[in-house]
């Protein structure tokens, strides 16, 4: 539990401060094959492809931020999913933050989407995707799925919450699925069949919407993947730690980990 505890603050201290990057003045993909290379929270990304603003099923949000861009992998996962959610919902996924044009380290909110593989989505679907941008700028979140307790489930999540996060799981593409402990918990309690909330991880934050990573592509061999999920639905004690008091009290650490070395790779996109 000390490890999760340390991600936390390297998290907390990364993820939302402005500041200057490099990597977010580049306005254009990199040209060539699409791949991507390193992991998560140290790469980037080789020709990849924009999400457009709307599709069958889904509305892309906040483009001003230019964090529309993924691998080929990750817009076609999109596409899938808005397309079931549209025949089974009738509504549309409203979509955050993917990459930038080549990835690599973002001002604020992340310190991961840095491989084109990550693609965070919102647990409201909408029914008027033509207005949805104007109804969610910057500073008007999607409600949240979680109570104020931070422990039971709001009057907002519903079956097709459930629904959308089952299609995702299930795809072979995603490699975990990170979720607000509540959500996880609930399900827990919930699902007869546990064996698809393997891939719901539990993480701080996550009540508004859910982050999806996808698996590294076969395209892509220079792609880091995370550690591998341990084996089972996760509705174990390891679940249970993240209501205790260490979790939601975490002590603030004084020393800061030194920032991996970029891949050679993508410091060749970058300059």
């Amino acid at each position: 539990m000390k490890k999760i505890l340390s991600w936390m603050l390297l998290f907390s201290l990364t993820s939302g401060t402005a500041q200057p990057i490099p990597w977010s003045k580049i306005r254009t993909p990199a040209p060539g094959p699409a791949a991507s290379i390193g992991s998560a929270a140290n790469g980037c990304i080789q020709g990849a492809q924009p999400l457009p603003a709307r599709g069958t099923g889904f509305v892309s949000l906040r483009r001003h931020r230019n964090r529309y861009y993924g691998h080929p992998q990750t817009i076609a996962f999109i596409r899938d999913l808005g397309r079931a959610v549209a025949q089974h919902e009738g509504a549309s996924l409203l979509i955050g933050d993917l990459s930038q044009p080549r990835g690599g380290r973002m001002p604020s909110s992340h310190r991961s989407h840095q491989n084109g593989l990550d693609v965070d989505i919102w647990f409201q679907l909408t029914h008027r995707p033509q207005g949805a941008a104007r109804r969610y700028p910057e500073s008007k979140d999607p409600p949240s799925m979680v109570r104020a307790d931070g422990r039971s489930l709001s009057q907002h999540w519903g079956k097709a919450q459930r629904f959308l996060l089952y299609q995702a799981a299930m795809d072979p593409r995603v490699d975990r699925i990170f979720v607000n402990p509540a959500i996880k918990r609930a399900l827990c309690r919930s699902e007869q069949n546990r064996k698809w909330l393997r891939k719901l991880r539990p993480w701080w934050g996550h009540d508004a919407h859910f982050h999806v990573r996808l698996r590294c592509p076969k395209d892509s061999p220079d792609c880091r993947r995370q550690a591998p999920i341990p084996k089972g639905s996760g509705c174990d004690a390891s679940l249970a730690w993240w209501f205790s008091e260490e979790a939601r009290h975490p002590k603030k650490g004084s020393s800061k980990k030194a920032r991996p070395t970029l891949p050679a790779a993508c410091r060749r996109l970058l300059h």
